[in-house]
């Protein structure tokens, strides 16, 4: 093996349980139709949804309750996407959903996907911390590569994802056919050697002392990262 290649005595890691995650801000909690599936409608198909949440999405909006909540059961016996469902902690309400997906345990790859705030969570302390529980998880367990994946045409996800601290890798031409459309996919990664810098990052942004009394934040992201 040459220097350029050496060798790294690698051991798989271990798959996420499946298990609460508590935070600051919010907690995450295993998906589940009847603990979650009236909060979830509420917030992301009830009359103060975003009306562009669907749009970039493999699924929804729904037609109506049954198969939302056909779609929500389906999600919360799954292994891998493995679903969760976000509840606010000043609320108590639940009001989004995210999740890992293609979890790879023999190569520590993971990826954060399938997100779905509601209104209300947009541009929030929690939509942040969400993203940063389960990238903590991640890296926590071993794994050497966090991965977010989205349409090329979804603004707010590649900017949200620059915003997150993934690195822009390139674009996957033609990778999908997603609602009869084509879907140019995004990639985007944090590896292990980055997280050091953005897990302090994120957790002096998440800090209460960086928010004023209207809840805006003093310093951004971005800037605590350096980037």
């Amino acid at each position: 093996m040459t220097d350029s290649h050496p060798l790294l005595h690698w051991q798989p890691v271990s798959a996420p349980a499946h298990e609460p995650i508590k935070g600051r801000y919010l907690d995450l909690e295993p998906l589940d139709l009847a603990r979650h599936g009236n909060d979830l409608w509420d917030a992301l198909q009830g009359p103060e949804s975003d009306a562009l949440l669907w749009d970039y999405l493999p699924y929804g909006p729904f037609p109506g309750r049954a198969a939302f909540d056909a779609w929500i059961a389906g999600n919360a016996a799954s292994a891998d996407p493995q679903f969760y469902a976000v509840r606010e902690r000043r609320s108590g309400r639940v009001t989004g959903l995210l999740s890992f997906l293609r979890i790879t345990p023999k190569d520590g790859v993971i990826e954060i996907g399938h997100i779905a705030f509601g209104r209300v969570m947009q541009r929030s302390p929690a939509s942040t911390e969400a993203v940063y529980l389960l990238a903590k998880r991640a890296f926590d367990l071993g794994y050497r590569r966090l991965e977010w994946k989205c349409n090329s045409r979804n603004a707010r996800s590649m900017r949200a994802a620059e915003r997150l601290g993934f690195v822009y890798e390139g674009t996957f031409r033609q990778h999908m056919v997603v609602k009869d459309q084509n879907r140019d996919s995004a990639w985007f990664s944090i590896l292990d050697s980055e997280w050091p810098v953005r897990q302090a990052a994120f957790e002096q942004w998440l800090a209460p002392e960086n928010f004023d009394a209207e809840g805006r934040q003093k310093r951004g992201l971005e800037t605590l990262r350096g980037a």
